[in-house]
C-alpha cells in the first residue's frame, strides 16, 4: 500500500471514530450548563415541583442520590429526557448540566447539529431549562434561611399524630391531621405548652419520603384522655443546630439542606431527624415571608 493510501485510510478511520464517538457514544443531542443561586436540595425538589404542573412531563426518576435526576417530557412523536446532574459550589451556587437526548431521533438531530445552531430541539431545550430557571429564581425570593448554630433543645411532653407521606406534600399531611388533632385538645380541654411542631423520624432522600410526628406540647396529667390516633411522648432534650425559617411552610424543608450543608462544612455529625416548630398560623394569611419556623436537626450523641 502506497504511503498516499495508507494516509487516507488513516484520515477515514480518524473520521470513522470521530462518527462513531459524536453519533453514538456522545452523551447527549444537547447539553445545557449553567449556574444555579441554590443549593442541590433546593433545586432537586424545586425541579419536581415544576416538573409536576407540566401536562407534558412524567414523574421526575431519583437513582439513590438527589444530585441526579431523570426527566421526561412527550411531545407528539418525540420523547425528550432530560438528565439534571447537580454539582455545588458553595453555600448559595450549584453548577447544574442538563443532557437532553431524543432517543428516536439521535442520528437525525446530531447531524442536524452539525449544520445549524438552532435546531428544534435546542430552541425547546433552551425554553423549558429557561423557564425552569425562572421559577426556581423566583422561589429561591420566597424564602430566607438563617442559620443561629448549635443549641440546646428543651424536654417537652407531647401530643401527636403519626403519618406518612410525601417530602413535597408534608404541608398538606399537616393540613389533613390539623382538624383530628385540634378538635380533640380543644374538645378535652388540653393545656399546651408552645406552638405546634413537626418530628420527621425517618426522611429518605432517595424515595423522597419522610414518616413525621405532628403535634403540640401539652402539659403531662393524669387526665390525658386516650385515643387510638393520637400518642403522647416525653421529648427528651438534646443538642441540635438551628435554623430559622421565613416563608410559606410548604417550604420549610429547604432549611433541613441548609442545615446538613452547615454540619458539612463544620464537621458536626447530625441525624437526619429534623423537628420544625411553628409560630405563626397559615389559615390568617398574610405576607408569608412574615411566618417564621425553627428548624432543628438533632447531633449525634458521641459514644
Amino acid at each position: 500500500m502506497s504511503t498516499k493510501n495508507k494516509i487516507v485510510l488513516g484520515i477515514l478511520s480518524l473520521l470513522g471514530i470521530v462518527c462513531l464517538g459524536y453519533f453514538i457514544l456522545w452523551p447527549a443531542d444537547y447539553i445545557i450548563r449553567f449556574q444555579a443561586p441554590a443549593l442541590p436540595g433546593t433545586i432537586n425538589q424545586t425541579l419536581k415541583t415544576w416538573n409536576s404542573a407540566n401536562p407534558n412531563a412524567k414523574a421526575i426518576e431519583q437513582d439513590g442520590s438527589i444530585l441526579s435526576l431523570r426527566q421526561e417530557f412527550q411531545f407528539s412523536d418525540s420523547t425528550h429526557v432530560y438528565q439534571w446532574n447537580l454539582d455545588q459550589v458553595h453555600d448559595s451556587l450549584t453548577d447544574v448540566k442538563v443532557y437532553i437526548n431524543d432517543p428516536k431521533h439521535r442520528i437525525s438531530n446530531r447531524l442536524s447539529n452539525l449544520f445549524s445552531s438552532d435546531t428544534d430541539l435546542k430552541k425547546r431545550a433552551k425554553k423549558t431549562v429557561l423557564d425552569f430557571y425562572d421559577k426556581l429564581v423566583e422561589h429561591k425570593n420566597s424564602f430566607k434561611v438563617e442559620i443561629i448554630g448549635e443549641v440546646e433543645m428543651p424536654t417537652t411532653y407531647t401530643a401527636y399524630v403519626e403519618s406518612k407521606s410525601k417530602q413535597y406534600s408534608k404541608a398538606a399531611q399537616m393540613m389533613r391531621q390539623l382538624p383530628l388533632l385540634e378538635g380533640f385538645v380543644v374538645e378535652n380541654e388540653i393545656e399546651l405548652k408552645g406552638y405546634p411542631f413537626i418530628e420527621i423520624t425517618k426522611w429518605d432522600r432517595a424515595q423522597d419520603s419522610i414518616h413525621l410526628r405532628f403535634g403540640y406540647p401539652v402539659v403531662r396529667n393524669e387526665k390525658l384522655i386516650v385515643h387510638p390516633e393520637i400518642k403522647y411522648k416525653r421529648f427528651f432534650g438534646k443538642k441540635a443546630l438551628k435554623a430559622v425559617f421565613n416563608g410559606n411552610y410548604i417550604n420549610s424543608d429547604r432549611a433541613w439542606y441548609a442545615l446538613l450543608n452547615y454540619a458539612e462544612k463544620n464537621g458536626i455529625e447530625v441525624e437526619e431527624t429534623p423537628i420544625e416548630i411553628f409560630h405563626n398560623n397559615p389559615n390568617y394569611g398574610g405576607n408569608s415571608m412574615r411566618w417564621k419556623a425553627e428548624i432543628f436537626m438533632p447531633i449525634k450523641e458521641k459514644e
